[in-house]
């Protein structure tokens, strides 16, 4: 594929192999990723904050992950050959955030969280070492749809709340906000050491609330919050129950234009992301 040719089209895929991995905290550990071959990662082009990706790990046993041949511009091709292949051969997909993207060289991070009932990505996170392969479908422009996390440029105040599945979106939008922009923070963790040293330009007041020293509820910590701006953004992700609780609780309470509340459902108490996936989406009259 020729430079022309890909800045047209804003998702490809990319083979990668990990280089490092570091543990965050008790849910977290980050990975490391380079490309294969080493200059893959030329055409990856992250847009930042809550970028996202697909993310194909193998099963247990296998080398890499098995996908249907990558050599087309043809996503949609792609992904049905991969559905119709057997699930217990076809590479295992779930969706992550993009933590960061370097350059020189050329390596992407990928922060994962961590449970005891934790599902397959969650199993190969905790076991990767270097070397290990993986493919993610991931973004060859910048500006892509998936970044949902869009400033307005009236925005006087920043609202955010995310679990530690969003722990890694939060962080990244974190370092992306004006300096002086005052941001309103919950994060949500089980463990106090799963707190993290982050940075911002902000005005950013960020409140950890730590379930194992009893955190009230994501509603019940901001509906106590004053807020100050005229012209708020919201940005809320993780847990999809949380996250239409708190929707609810800005639009009708807060009556925040419900086109200025980003909402994202990473996942839902007692169901895998496969299910979630085939679910319909919540519409913005019932959330």
């Amino acid at each position: 594929m020729t430079t022309a040719e890909s800045a047209t089209v804003p998702f490809r895929f990319f083979a990668l192999r990990v280089a490092r991995t570091r543990r965050l905290g008790p849910s977290l550990v980050r990975v490391t990723f380079t490309g294969v071959p080493e200059d893959a990662l030329k055409g990856f082009a992250s847009g930042g904050r809550d970028q996202s990706l697909s993310l194909f790990l193998p099963h247990p046993g296998q080398p890499e992950p098995v996908l249907p041949p990558l050599d087309t511009e043809d996503l949609y091709a792609v992904l049905g050959a991969w559905r119709a292949m057997d699930d217990d051969v076809r590479a295992v997909m779930r969706s992550y955030t993009v933590r960061e993207q370097r350059r020189n060289p050329d390596e992407v991070d990928i922060d994962f969280a961590l449970h005891e009932d934790g599902g397959p990505a969650c199993r190969w996170a905790e076991q990767a070492s270097e070397g290990d392969r993986v493919v993610v479908l991931g973004p060859a422009v910048a500006d892509n749809t998936g970044v949902r996390f869009r400033l307005p440029e009236d925005a006087d105040e920043v609202l955010i709340w995310g679990d530690e599945t969003a722990l890694p979106a939060a962080s990244a939008i974190l370092e992306s906000l004006p300096a002086g922009l005052p941001a309103r923070v919950w994060l949500e963790v089980p463990y106090a050491a799963d707190r993290l040293e982050l940075s911002t330009d902000a005005d950013a007041t960020i409140t950890w609330l730590v379930r194992e020293e009893g955190a009230p509820a994501a509603v019940d910590a901001v509906r106590a919050a004053e807020l100050s701006g005229s012209s708020p953004y919201a940005w809320i992700a993780g847990e999809s129950g949380s996250v239409k609780a708190l929707r609810r609780h800005l639009v009708n309470e807060r009556h925040i234009d419900r086109r200025r509340v980003t909402f994202v459902g990473y996942w839902r108490k007692g169901m895998s992301e496969d299910a979630l996936r085939e679910t319909p989406e919540t519409s913005e009259d019932e959330a």
